[in-house]
């Protein structure tokens, strides 16, 4: 250890860098800082001439370089190190260089390697004859091999590679120039660049061309596209990527920007194509979030499209009913406050968008309280809602049931008291009083030709008896019966329903008073709800949960369709259940049944995540129902996987059937390879969907990218073997 400090020492004075001891370090603590330059070794000599050689575990430190070789040779009055290699020359945290031969100046920012080898970021490889470091900022490497592939030490050539008469990397601007510019797939040259410009991997944003994608659908034709990224500041960019096939002509682009307190960002596309000759067809998406003062938050969304086909026929999305909103809202521990509006917009043909409710306005707030004088929670809450249709007509021309141009407003304000008590036997009872005061308006309607009001008192009474087993394996089960019974006064207001034609009934709403989703409609009178829960938790990992409920009243609520699970007085069983164990396999189902078991909606979702092989799946049912718009019963199948055919190959599916019509909705495939340096995927797809303006169509698409040449390319278990081939 002795011998060892001497040597570090006496390099260091050579050097004409004052330095201290580690003990003095520590003493010292940040007061001194380490020296600009420094040298360690097991063996240094000086000559007379002033002429220093080191060898034997030779390191030399100058700020974020660290260089590791052989033998080092300093020359005093040149101030130039001659390296013996092998040689090591870590540059800060992204910068590797490896090399046989070198001649560096005493700060290690400037000279000449032979035989060297640079690794960017531990992705990108440039092997070179030469290499020149200048000024610290710029190194050129001279008939260079740069590849992100394993390379092997047989001698076989990598799966891809970019050769160069002269590379440039510019460290600060982290850029590639390449001189010369050469591609090969193995050593098979596949096409020439005179200049060529590429990122270094430590680069997130750079202004250029993106990777390449080939598409061929049977209406658009077959084609490319061919992103180009803008970087407009730190903040900002856009991407445009020309879609040129030979039946349509499209420019897509997305737009982002970040400011101090939001973001913002738009995607969309314009086109003209032979689909609808003489139309520039297009559409555009955008959304925002911004963060105002005093807690409150703006955020918004614009969905648009020149045509009801166009978002299909590009498979941009398969919304088929878009919604453009705007909403300012705060929500703190208390209290909530939101205004909002959204204009809608449908892309089915069965609706006219002149009389359907385009534009929707909503206001709400909620507080509540916890007064200490009489226990328990306050809540406030008020909400003015108002829809209205573009149509002016007061009647029914199309003939739906609603007059065209029917317009609506409507103010709820409720107030309600909450309290929970444990009972003696450990009975749970949860207890609520309010009141709730409605207001609505309805205009343009020829058979609702006034508004309405009314007050509705309510009141509840809530008992859970918890029942907890633990056996003697670890299992641990809970029993869980409930009754409620509950009162809703008031009548009901003479105006439409606008707003409660879908009603669904669940494990979540098992015990709500009132089992409409809006406040148009209220259920009245005497009811009450019963059912049971119960849990089970394994310690093998396992668990399991079901609920079974039904709900009983005085009177029959007319609003309520067959297929609800609620009309008549009696309603269906309600039965809901889920499965989850610990290898990733997950189930979940409900359904609503009458004594007959008579099935009137049903749903069933699976999952599994295994080691190699991920599955959904979905199994829906839905009842005929003439209320609910539904001429015929529902029943559909989808299902979605991938699966690992190894380290490289990933194989994925998806699938939608309809059971009623006895045919596929929708399918498709898809195929992609990964390694280290490499990714390529293959996808099919087919929709078999069709309408006046949509048409069925199969598209394919062909997606290629060089890995190196961008941040997070990754894991090591795509890294390919350089084991021996198969004969």
């Amino acid at each position: 250890m002795a011998r060892k400090l001497t040597h570090i020492l006496l390099a260091a004075t050579l050097l004409g860098t004052p330095m201290v001891t580690p003990l003095s370090a520590q003493t010292l603590g940040t007061a001194q800082t380490a020296s600009p330059a420094m040298l360690v070794a097991d063996d240094i000599t000086v000559t007379r001439d002033r002429v220093l050689t080191a060898r034997g575990n030779v390191e030399a430190f100058q700020g974020n370089t660290r260089l590791r070789a052989a033998a080092i040779r300093y020359d005093e009055k040149t101030g130039a190190l001659v390296i013996t290699g092998p040689i090591t020359i870590q540059d800060g945290d992204d910068v590797v260089i490896v090399a046989d031969q070198a001649e560096l100046s005493r700060d290690l920012q400037n000279g000449l390697l032979t035989g060297a080898r640079m690794v960017l970021n531990q992705q990108l490889q440039l092997a070179a004859v030469e290499m020149n470091r200048v000024g610290g900022r710029y190194t050129q490497l001279y008939k260079t091999a740069v590849t992100s592939c394993h390379v092997c030490d047989d001698g076989r050539p990598p799966l891809w590679q970019i050769r160069a008469r002269r590379v440039v990397h510019d460290k600060q601007e982290r850029q590639l120039y390449f001189d010369d510019a050469q591609f090969r797939i193995g050593n098979v040259p596949v096409f020439y660049l005179p200049r060529l410009r590429l990122p270094d991997p430590t680069l997130k944003r750079a202004s250029g061309f993106m990777i390449p994608s080939l598409n061929s659908d049977t209406q658009l034709g077959t084609g490319i596209k061919v992103p180009y990224f803008i970087k407009i500041g730190d903040h900002r960019d856009l991407t445009l990527t020309p879609y040129l096939t030979s039946r349509t002509r499209t420019l897509e682009f997305r737009y982002r920007q970040a400011f101090r307190t939001g973001r913002i960002s738009f995607e969309g596309a314009l086109s003209d194509d032979d689909l609808q000759v003489g139309d520039t067809r297009g559409y555009l998406f955008g959304t925002g979030r911004f963060d105002l003062r005093r807690d409150f938050v703006l955020t918004f969304d614009i969905e648009a499209t020149t045509d009801d086909a166009y978002l299909t026929d590009y498979s941009y999305s398969d919304k088929d009913r878009l919604d453009s909103a705007i909403e300012i809202a705060r929500v703190r521990r208390d209290a909530y406050v939101s205004f909002s509006y959204t204009n809608f917009r449908s892309l089915r043909v069965s609706e006219d968008n002149d009389t359907i409710p385009t534009n929707v306005f909503d206001a709400t707030f909620e507080k509540r309280f916890f007064p200490r004088a009489m226990g328990g929670e306050l809540r406030f809450g008020a909400n003015a809602h108002a829809h209205y249709r573009s149509s002016d007509v007061d009647t029914d021309i199309n003939l739906d049931g609603i007059a065209d141009g029917r317009d609506v407003q409507r103010v709820n304000v409720q107030a309600e008291w909450l309290r929970s008590w444990t009972l003696t036997g450990g009975v749970r009872a949860e207890a609520s009083l309010g009141v709730e005061a409605d207001a609505i308006n309805v205009a343009q309607d020829s058979v609702f030709t006034s508004s309405d009001a009314g007050l509705t008192p309510q009141a509840q009474l809530t008992l859970r008896y918890p029942l907890v087993r633990h056996g003697g394996d670890g299992t641990t089960q809970l029993l869980e019966p409930i009754l409620q019974v509950g009162y809703v006064g008031g009548s009901d207001l003479i105006v439409p329903n606008e707003e409660s034609t879908r009603v669904e009934f669940d494990e979540g709403n098992l015990l709500s008073l009132s089992h409409f989703p809006r406040p148009d409609r209220r259920e009245r009178g005497l009811a009450a709800a019963y059912g049971v829960n119960w849990s089970r938790f394994d310690p093998a990992g396992w668990e399991a949960r079901l609920t079974f409920g039904q709900v009983v009243r005085r009177n029959n609520e007319p609003d309520f369709s067959e297929t609800s699970g609620l009309s008549g007085t009696t309603s269906d069983f309600l039965l809901a259940g889920q499965w989850k164990t610990r290898n990733g396999l997950a189930l979940t189902g409900r359904t609503v049944f009458n004594e007959k078991f008579d099935v009137a909606k049903a749903e069933l979702r699976g999952d599994w995540i295994g080691k190699r092989m991920t599955m959904g799946g979905s199994y829906a049912w839905l009842g005929q129902d003439l209320a609910e718009d539904r001429a015929l019963a529902v029943s559909e199948l989808t299902l979605a996987g991938t699966y690992d055919l190894n380290r490289n190959w990933t194989a994925s599916a998806n699938w939608r059937y309809d059971l009623v019509d006895d045919r596929s909705a929708y399918a498709g495939a898809g195929l992609t390879y990964y390694n280290e340096c490499v990714s390529a995927k293959f996808s099919v797809s087919r929709r078999y969907s069709s309408s006046t303006s949509v048409e069925p169509s199969t598209n394919l698409g062909f997606t290629v990218s060089l890995r190196g040449f961008s941040v997070s390319q990754g894991t090591e278990k795509y890294v390919r073997s350089c084991g021996k081939r198969a004969k």
